[in-house]
């Protein structure tokens, strides 16, 4: 038997219906009550909301969570697997990373939103539906937000891959490594991690690969 989920009201109430229409992407978002098993973003003044990935999808994001794990018990950080808002510095956009590495008293907008600045490092986990968004519009928010360290976990791209990006300047990162998943490649400081990708290729059971290095 196939359970029915009640479908979520957003007609305003008699105590909201005088406030004025959100005007702003922001103040949508802003608006919006907690979507359950929805991620909502803003990424250059769109509003976005997309279902969560798919099982292997979330396999990726907690196999890195369990590489980083003896990292962030050693520096008492706090790691995060697609569950918690990004707020960009500069267009205070909110995102919702794959992967957030954070130190624990990292600066908040409000009570829910990390603020990029104090973070070091997010992930992103390319889907099909939201390749360019993931490969390259995404990137660019992060930098002006000057989120130190990017990983961009490709499983779309033949042969997949993973990208590090870092050293922020302006909308852009300066240096850029890519690895065929398999390969090892450095997370540059502020984590300070060599990461082995072949736990990516288990979550996907796709093999190994030669690495591949992009010199900016």
């Amino acid at each position: 038997m196939m359970s029915r989920r009640r479908t979520a009201s957003l007609r305003p109430t008699p105590e909201t219906a005088s406030y004025p229409l959100p005007g702003t992407a922001r103040e949508l978002f802003d608006a919006l009550p907690q979507l359950p098993g929805l991620r909502t973003e803003i990424i250059d003044g769109r509003l976005i909301v997309s279902p969560v990935g798919t099982p292997e999808h979330a396999r990726i994001a907690m196999r890195l969570y369990g590489a980083l794990l003896p990292l962030i018990e050693e520096r008492d950080l706090d790691g995060f697997s697609g569950n918690v808002d990004v707020c960009v510095d500069g267009p205070r956009e909110p995102v919702e990373p794959d992967f957030v590495l954070a130190p624990a008293d990292c600066p908040r907008r409000g009570e829910r939103e990390l603020l990029s600045s104090g973070l070091l490092m997010v992930a992103e986990i390319v889907s099909p539906g939201s390749v360019g968004d993931d490969r390259d519009r995404k990137p660019g928010l992060y930098a002006l937000g000057q989120v130190p360290v990017v990983v961009i976990i490709d499983p779309v791209a033949t042969p997949a891959i993973v990208t590090v990006l870092s050293d922020p300047k302006d909308d852009v990162y300066l240096t850029s490594t890519r690895v065929a998943i398999g390969a090892t490649v450095h997370l540059p400081d502020p984590v300070g991690f060599t990461l082995d990708t072949s736990i990516f290729a288990e979550a996907l059971d796709r093999p190994d690969g030669p690495p591949l290095t992009v010199r900016p």
